[in-house]
């Protein structure tokens, strides 16, 4: 479990999780209030919103960390192939 922390709190910051958090436990809320009337799908519709927002900002980050990895790799070929020609 303590993995699955590790890895959210990488890829969402301190701000994100609160802004998630209160997401849910506002629909929640509106659910108890207002009850299953016609609201509810004008609810779930923010509520999805809101998933969808956290869904991209996640896969954003992902792409991100790929990227700078993707670079690192290609700045070591290059180091290594500068090394190589400077040593001949």
């Amino acid at each position: 479990m303590s993995g699955l922390k590790a890895k959210m709190r990488h890829y969402f910051d301190a701000g994100a999780l609160i802004v998630i958090f209160l997401t849910l436990i506002l629909f929640v809320a509106a659910l108890y209030f207002t009850g299953f009337t016609h609201d509810l799908l004008l609810e779930a519709g923010v509520f999805l919103v809101s998933v969808k927002l956290i869904v991209m900002s996640y896969k954003n980050n992902v792409a991100a960390d790929n990227l700078h990895r993707e670079l690192a790799e290609i700045r070591a070929l290059i180091q290594a192939i500068q090394s190589k020609s400077g040593a001949n």
